[in-house]
């Protein structure tokens, strides 16, 4: 296997209803939409780009208080209670102009995140394409699937996907946007449990997946009360997850949110993950890039295998 330390940032240039506008200052000024928001942002230490009188006329604000994720909306102008973005699918090369569309729900929460997280669009184009490089049907896991978009575009490229999340209401708003993107046939397991859990079940079953997508958090707690520390419980996962790939998978992602763990670490993981298997490793930063001064801001890190 081929372990790359090159540092990639991955990222999408086929949004049209997402735009990173401005960053700095500790806050990112984004477009959902209609919408334009300002909200925290850690990795934005430097200057904003645009003048204060652009960014005072976001249509919200999101104000955090000293806990993590703490704070509340400060509405500047009236903001739908739900609405609806999409986002094209890369096609395969050769294919022109892509075939799917996904569609999904966005709304304001208590917290400051709204149902997607633009700066992993690239990542599901690489799962629609892998997924379609194997021209039959693959069996795609996804852990802590959230809001399912990556599930989605698994499925709109022929896999059959199982998706787990410990919280209901996730669940409830992955199937939503299964409808919106007129989905609905397509074969997708919708699971509220807990991932390790579930994982380990799925090894005594005998199961197996062609693909796995993991996005921990890094504190979180299972349906039942189960108590998820990344530091100790992602190593248990991971290897419950060299359980139940199947012999010749696809592919297997890692992304870590708000970690301090580097993407040559992630590699290494899923490099001892895929021990024996033919396949390539790289890893980076997740980012999107503004259009006022063309910086990259990095959200996430990430590793991924492919196979060869």
């Amino acid at each position: 296997m081929l372990l790359s330390v090159t540092l990639t940032p991955l990222e999408s240039p086929r949004w049209r209803d997402y735009a990173l506008l401005d960053s700095g200052d500790g806050l990112k000024l984004e477009r959902f939409g209609p919408y334009v928001m300002a909200r925290p942002e850690a990795q934005a230490t430097w200057g904003r780009s645009l003048p204060v009188a652009e960014w005072e006329q976001a249509d919200a604000v999101f104000k955090a208080t000293g806990e993590e994720s703490g704070g509340h909306w400060d509405f500047r102008t009236k903001i739908a209670g739900e609405w609806e973005m999409t986002y094209p699918l890369q096609a395969q090369p050769g294919e022109g102009d892509p075939k799917t569309v996904l569609r999904f729900a966005v709304m304001t929460t208590p917290g400051r995140h709204l149902g997607v997280f633009p700066e992993a669009a690239a990542a599901w184009d690489f799962i629609a394409q892998a997924v379609r490089s194997r021209g039959t049907e693959s069996r795609i896991l996804n852990l802590f699937g959230y809001t399912g978009i990556a599930s989605l575009a698994a499925a709109a490229a022929g896999a059959a996907v199982t998706h787990v999340d410990a919280s209901k209401k996730a669940i409830t708003w992955a199937r939503h946007n299964q409808a919106l993107s007129d989905l609905h046939d397509k074969p997708i397991r919708w699971i509220v449990d807990d991932a390790l859990k579930f994982v380990q079940r799925e090894v005594r079953r005998g199961v197996h997946y062609d693909g796995i997508l993991l996005e921990p958090p890094k504190f979180g707690r299972g349906p039942k009360g189960e108590v998820w520390d990344v530091y100790r419980s992602l190593p248990r996962l991971m290897q419950a997850c060299a359980q139940v790939l199947s012999p010749k998978p696809l592919f297997a992602m890692l992304t870590l949110y708000a970690v301090p763990a580097s993407a040559i670490h992630l590699q290494q993981m899923l490099a001892e993950m895929l021990a024996g298997r033919s396949g390539v490793i790289d890893g980076g930063e997740l980012v999107t890039r503004e259009h006022s001064a063309g910086r990259l801001l990095s959200h996430a890190v990430f590793a991924r295998w492919r196979s060869t």
